[in-house]
């Protein structure tokens, strides 16, 4: 595994938000940036930023539902670069709505977006990242593991990226391949995503609290870049909340029904004709952030948690346990997710105590592709 600043990273959805915040930040650190977006203007300038910083960095204007244009991105990333050691599959829109309030037209471009995109990038950088041995980064969402209502085609597209991914390091691991895979579930970022959908509420819509900057989300996504995760969460919300559903999905049907709705409303109204980004790229993108800055976390504990060695349950444990013991104290509306975070304090001590043992007696698994975090190994094919 290469160190940042010897990488070529080529980074979808570059334009705006966790896309754009990656490709500032690895750039900063050394690494050779592709950025890829329609929004060509916007990537264009960036890429142009980073150069006159003293970076190295080329746009290249692409829809990732289009095969040939991503096959396109990763040829030109080799013919500027040489190779290609990181691809970030980062892309992604959103329709807010009931399901029967969404149009299928519009149901069907999230999936083509957010899903195929990652598809049609795997199939055009997977020959690349052989030869480098390179890492394929997908950004999925904490929805990848739990939906929510009013999100149902990005929730669809979501769960579609985990399964799909599932199913290709299989592949990868049987023919003894180098590639490394990771899925990012994010928590809710402050990104001009919500800005840019489309809208069935009346409103414009925002992230379910609580809300994440998404420079961590950069962090995870380049410490990816050079790791050997299979799956990362941004932001210790998100943690929760997928483990509570493997604890009680009806728990976790009942809390969302009686807070999701509310949570993604804003007051600004907005009609479902507003310029939106879901077919083409509006004039702007909107840069890296979105309007939700003041009350946007700027670090996760439990994140950094996880991307320390084996000490990473534990300390998620203490920190689901001390949540636990807020919540409990509060109104009775709390004591569900009181529990929830307790039974996940419980199940994360006791995955901390048995990789510590595993350790202790060299028992600890020999490779990247069984295991959930930052265990660093050689795989198969180059041991």
């Amino acid at each position: 595994m290469k160190r940042l600043e010897d990488q070529v990273i080529v980074i979808t959805g570059a334009s705006s938000g966790i896309g754009l915040v990656t490709a500032r930040e690895a750039a900063r650190r050394g690494a050779r940036v592709v950025l890829a977006a329609r929004n060509a203007r916007d990537i264009e300038r960036e890429a142009e930023a980073i150069r006159l910083a003293g970076g190295d960095a080329i746009a290249v204007p692409t829809d990732v539902t289009e095969y040939a244009q991503v096959e396109r991105l990763a040829r030109r990333a080799v013919e500027q670069y040489g190779r290609i050691d990181t691809w970030v599959s980062n892309a992604g829109v959103s329709a807010y709505g009931t399901f029967e309030d969404v149009p299928l037209d519009e149901f069907r471009r999230v999936v083509d977006v957010n899903f195929f995109g990652c598809v049609h990038g795997a199939r055009a950088a997977l020959p690349h990242l052989e030869r480098t041995g390179g890492a394929l980064i997908c950004v999925g969402s904490v929805l990848s593991d739990r939906g929510v209502p009013l999100q149902g085609a990005y929730c669809a597209s979501k769960h579609a990226i985990k399964g799909w991914l599932d199913s290709l390091r299989a592949e990868l691991m049987r023919r003894g391949s180098r590639v490394r895979v990771t899925l990012i579930k994010p928590s809710s970022m402050n990104t001009p995503l919500f800005a840019k959908s489309r809208t069935y509420l009346g409103v414009e819509p925002r992230p379910i609290p609580p809300v994440y900057k998404p420079e961590i989300a950069a962090h995870a996504i380049l410490h990816a870049a050079e790791s050997a995760e299979r799956d990362l969460f941004v932001g210790g919300w998100g943690a929760v909340l997928s483990i509570a559903q493997r604890i009680s999905p009806r728990a976790v049907d009942w809390y969302l029904e009686r807070t999701a709705f509310a949570a993604q409303r804003t007051d600004k109204a907005k009609s479902a004709d507003a310029p939106a980004n879901l077919f083409t790229p509006l004039d702007h993108d909107g840069g890296a952030h979105g309007t939700f800055e003041d009350e946007s976390k700027t670090r996760s504990f439990y994140q950094l948690a996880a991307e320390h060695g084996a000490a990473r349950s534990l300390a998620a444990a203490a920190a689901l346990g001390l949540g636990a013991l807020a919540l409990a104290r509060g109104a009775a509306h709390r004591r569900l997710p009181a529990a929830l975070l307790g039974a996940a304090a419980v199940l994360f001590a006791g995955r901390g105590a048995m990789r510590a043992t595993l350790r202790r007696y060299g028992a600890a698994p020999a490779s990247p592709w069984g295991t959930s975090g930052s265990e660093r190994s050689r795989t198969p094919a180059a041991a």
